[in-house]
């Protein structure tokens, strides 16, 4: 999978990849699009690289960030870490396409 990156000014915003699952195939028809973010991004840095890769302007971002989970490997614990992912929601007419 590729990573799309889009730097603003001293700030890089890196949108991992779109998140493709029944819960955000259901969104779509909504008009709302998930993604998987970095853990450090922020709405307006979402939205900035939304707008600047996708040409469309999101009227809404909601961001949830996962929970950590506990994990014992080759007998040592551990803590496996989750994903950040950001709902973006757009104003009709408007469509993101995945290719």
């Amino acid at each position: 999978m590729t990573t799309k990156t889009y730097n603003n000014k001293s700030n890089t915003v890196t949108l991992k990849r779109p998140r493709v699952t029944e819960k955000s195939a259901i969104l779509v028809e909504k008009n709302a699009y998930t993604f998987e973010v970095v853990s450090s991004a922020t709405k307006p840095e979402v939205k900035a690289a939304i707008i600047a890769m996708y040409k469309v302007t999101p009227i809404q971002i909601n961001m949830t960030q996962g929970t950590k989970k506990n994990i014992v490997r080759r007998g040592r614990p551990g803590v496996k870490t989750s994903s950040k992912k950001a709902i973006v929601h757009l104003k009709k007419g408007d469509k993101i396409e995945f290719i």
